[in-house]
């Protein structure tokens, strides 16, 4: 019975994942934020679950991924289309549709390298203990957090930024590239309480709750550039 746990709490990311594409597809993006970040609550419960029952399986392993290509795949490529489509109603965007291609297209591009970056993990024999790319629920906070800087924050450099579609493509480019990217990344992985053996993962929780506490939305990417950068100080601990 306690192997159903696990894939029970699963299915609640799944869950999450299809109504988060709802409220994508409607353009209620905070919305479909908030559900996501539920989505990826459950994602890391279950296999925490999953460890202290002893109840991994195949079945769980291929379930979850199933279940992150909704909330961590689908999601970000609805968000990112909708970033698109808003920005080319801008000037500067106008002209990249005169030939009416709808630039929106171009955020399932994040859709497709999650997808192909969560077969990778399912047969790569490396990711047990850290990852090699950027993991796709990292990779969904970065795109999630992008419509919330622009409705609720008030940073003026940020905004233009984010309502550049030249910007947002550079952006979904190299998130498909750091998905994918040959690149060792911790995982938030405790093994032990120990300071000296997880020095990187106390360092990175506790910046993470200061750049969340000063730049609010703004700190998520940060935090994802932070995760990125001390996984490359600290590969002897990944």
């Amino acid at each position: 019975m306690k192997s159903y746990v696990p894939n029970a709490i699963t299915m609640g990311n799944l869950l999450s994942g299809c109504v988060a594409v709802v409220f994508a597809v409607n353009d209620r993006l905070e919305l479909a934020a908030i559900f996501v970040a539920l989505g990826i609550f459950f994602d890391f419960f279950d296999g925490f679950f999953a460890r202290i029952l002893n109840a991994s399986s195949e079945v769980g392993l291929q379930l979850d991924s199933l279940a992150d290509m909704v909330t961590s795949g689908v999601v970000p490529g609805v968000v990112m289309y909708q970033l698109l489509e808003d920005a080319s109603g801008i000037p500067w965007g106008a002209a990249l549709e005169e030939q009416h291609f709808h630039l929106g297209y171009i955020g399932f591009a994040i859709t497709m390298a999650s997808a192909y970056r969560l077969a990778k993990f399912n047969v790569d024999d490396r990711q047990t203990n850290s990852f090699i790319g950027l993991p796709t629920p990292a990779n969904t906070l970065f795109i999630l957090s992008l419509p919330l800087i622009l409705m609720f924050e008030e940073y003026a450099f940020a905004k233009a930024l984010l309502e550049n579609p030249y910007v947002l493509i550079l952006l979904t480019a190299l998130s498909c590239f750091m998905l994918n990217a040959e690149l060792p990344l911790f995982a938030l992985k405790f093994k032990n309480w120990s300071f000296g053996q997880n020095e990187v993962r106390y360092l990175f929780l506790l910046a993470s709750v200061l750049l969340l506490v000063f730049f609010q939305f703004l700190g998520v990417p940060l935090i994802i550039i932070l995760y990125i950068l001390l996984s490359l100080v600290f590969k002897e601990q990944s």
